[in-house]
């Protein structure tokens, strides 16, 4: 597998979430991000990614030329005239996110379970071929 380290911003970036112009803009990018842990452990890798308020028949896990995908999406609430938004600072839209697996994983073994917002990927790792020792012989 091959994984892409992020660094968390500096508190700039929380002082500007706050911004009602930074708030706009998010909402009208219509995405929202989703975290994502991979954890290696020593026969198979384990992916679980954060998706609160999400059905579980709205999350698709497809792979496909060892390329998994996940996708998700989290609709607004809808307005309704007796109430009235103030403030919306929740993201929703749809979400996708694709994972080269490599060669190195057994795909036919791979396992989903979602419980409490939580989508859990277990990825079984492929018998690694052993280094074959070849005898020489003497004439």
């Amino acid at each position: 597998m091959r994984f892409i380290t992020c660094r968390p911003q500096g508190s700039n970036l929380l002082n500007r979430f706050f911004d009602d112009e930074v708030l706009s803009q998010l909402a009208a990018q219509q995405h929202w991000p989703v975290a994502l842990d991979i954890i290696e452990e020593k026969d198979q890798y384990v992916l679980k990614a954060d998706l609160p308020g999400i059905k579980k028949e709205d999350i698709k896990v497809s792979l496909e030329d060892n390329v998994l995908t996940l996708q998700a999406e989290r609709n607004s609430e809808v307005e309704s005239p007796d109430k009235q938004l103030h403030r919306m600072e929740r993201s929703f839209g749809k979400y996708t996110r694709t994972l080269n697996l490599g060669a190195n994983v057994d795909a036919s073994r791979i396992k989903a379970n979602y419980k409490d917002g939580v989508l859990e990927l277990i990825v079984p790792k492929s018998e690694v071929a052993k280094p074959k020792t070849i005898e020489i012989q003497v004439s």
